[in-house]
C-alpha cells in the first residue's frame, strides 16, 4: 500500500494526512509527529481532528512533552500497559491464593463453610491484598470489627483461616513468606470447656414440661436431642430413610464431623419415632411446606422457660452436652466410645467429660475400699464364715 502524502504544518515536527471521519465519511485530518529520543528517531500518530479534538498546536505540545521525557510515547504506553498486566498476572492477591487452595480441597460442609467465611469476612478486608501488602494493623482492625458481633470462635476460625490462605500460597510458591514483624496473626483463646448439663432436678422439670407441650414435633426433638446427643442440624436433616428400626440405627446426613456416620438407637430413642406422627413430608421433623426446618429457637425457648431451666441453657445443644455427661459419669461408658457416639471428629472434643468419668471411677475405687474395710473389720461375717 502506497504511502500516503504527508503535509507540512506551521509547527516543526507536526505533519497530517487526508484521511476518513469514522463517524461521518467526512474528510479529516490525522496528526503525526516526529521527534528524537536517546538518538532514535520517532514518528507516531497524535490523533484524528475531529475524534480527537487534534490540532497543529496540540499536537506540539504533546512532542514537546515527549521530547522532555514528561509523557511515554505511544510505544512506551503500550509497553508499560502490558507490563501492568503481566505484574497483575503474577500478582498472587488473597483472593487468588483462595481460590487455588479451594480447587485443591475436597467438596463438603467444611469447604463450605470456609467459603462463607472468606467471601464475608476476609475477601472485603484483604481480597485485593497479597500476603506481602498485609500488615499486623490490618488483622488487629479485623479482628476488633468482627469481635463487635461474632462469637469468639467464629473470630478464631476466621483469623485461623486466614493463616491457612498464607500458609498454603507460601508452600506453593505464590507469595513469599510474610515478615514476622510485618505481619502476625494472633489467634483469641476460646473457651470451649462449658458444658450446659442439667441436673437430675432441672431434667425432671424438663421431662414433665415435655410431656405438656402440645406442639409434638418440638418435644419428640428435644428428646431425641436428650436420648442421643444429635446436634440441632442433624435433626433438622433428619429423614425417615435415615432411621432403621430394624437394624437399630439413626444415620446422620453431612454431620459437623464430616462423612455419613451411624450412631445406635437406644431404646427410649426408638420409642420416640415409633410413635412419632408421620406426614407426607420425607423429614422426621419438617419445616414450612414439608421442607426441611430451619429453625426451632422460639418453640424450644417456650419449653426452656416451662421447665425453669437457667436462662443461658441453649436447649438443644444443651441436652446434647447432658445426654454425653449422663454417659460419661455412669462409668459405664469409656471415652473412646463417649466420642463415637458424640461423632466427634477429634478425641479433644471428648475430653471435657473426662473429669466426669474420673468421678465415675473414683465412685468405683470407693465402693471397692469400703468392701476392703469391710473384710478387715469383719472378715468372717463377710465371707461367710460362721
Amino acid at each position: 500500500m502506497p504511502k500516503q502524502e504527508r503535509f507540512k504544518t506551521d509547527y516543526p515536527g507536526v505533519t497530517f494526512i487526508m484521511g476518513t471521519a469514522v463517524t461521518n465519511g467526512k474528510p479529516e485530518r490525522i496528526y503525526f509527529i516526529r521527534y528524537r529520543r536517546d538518538g532514535k528517531l520517532i514518528e507516531e500518530k497524535a490523533g484524528r481532528q475531529f475524534q480527537d479534538a487534534m490540532t497543529p498546536a496540540r499536537a506540539a505540545r504533546i512532542r514537546a512533552e515527549r521530547i522532555e521525557g514528561k509523557a511515554l510515547s505511544n510505544q512506551g504506553r503500550r509497553d508499560a500497559i502490558q507490563a501492568a498486566k503481566d505484574a497483575e498476572a503474577n500478582r498472587w492477591t488473597l483472593t487468588r491464593i483462595w481460590g487455588e487452595y479451594k480447587s485443591h480441597r475436597q467438596e463438603g460442609k467444611g469447604l463450605r463453610t470456609d467459603d462463607g467465611r472468606f467471601h464475608l469476612h476476609l475477601a472485603p478486608a484483604f481480597g485485593d491484598k497479597t500476603p506481602d501488602e498485609i500488615i499486623t494493623l490490618d488483622v488487629t482492625r479485623l479482628r476488633s470489627k468482627l469481635a463487635k458481633t461474632k462469637a469468639p470462635q467464629t473470630v478464631k476460625s476466621v483469623l485461623a483461616l486466614l493463616k491457612r490462605i498464607i500458609a498454603y500460597g507460601v508452600k506453593q510458591g505464590l507469595c513469599s513468606n510474610p515478615d514476622p514483624g510485618r505481619l502476625s496473626i494472633d489467634l483469641p483463646k476460646v473457651d470451649n470447656e462449658k458444658m450446659e448439663s442439667l441436673t437430675p432436678d432441672e431434667l425432671s422439670r424438663l421431662l414433665a414440661a415435655l410431656d405438656e407441650e402440645t406442639n409434638i414435633d418440638v418435644a419428640n426433638m428435644m428428646r431425641l436431642a436428650l436420648f442421643t446427643g444429635m446436634r440441632r442440624g442433624e435433626l433438622f436433616k433428619l429423614q425417615w430413610e435415615d432411621v432403621d428400626f430394624l437394624q437399630g440405627f439413626i444415620t446422620l446426613r453431612d454431620p459437623k464431623g464430616g462423612r455419613d456416620q451411624k450412631i445406635p438407637m437406644s431404646d427410649p430413642a426408638r420409642q420416640v419415632l415409633e410413635s412419632h406422627p408421620r406426614t407426607e413430608s420425607p423429614y422426621v421433623f419438617p419445616g414450612r411446606g414439608g421442607g426441611q426446618r430451619t429453625d426451632v429457637r422460639r418453640m424450644v425457648d417456650r419449653v426452656k422457660q416451662r421447665a425453669g431451666l437457667p436462662e443461658d441453657f441453649r436447649p438443644l445443644h444443651g441436652l446434647r452436652h447432658t445426654y454425653a455427661s449422663l454417659l460419661a459419669s455412669s462409668g459405664k461408658v469409656d471415652l473412646y466410645t463417649l466420642q463415637k457416639l458424640m461423632t466427634h471428629k477429634s478425641p479433644k472434643m471428648t475430653q471435657r467429660y473426662a473429669h466426669l468419668a474420673d468421678e465415675a471411677l473414683k465412685r468405683a475405687a470407693d465402693v471397692a475400699g469400703d468392701i476392703m474395710n469391710g473384710i478387715q473389720s469383719e472378715p468372717k461375717k463377710l465371707l461367710g464364715v460362721k
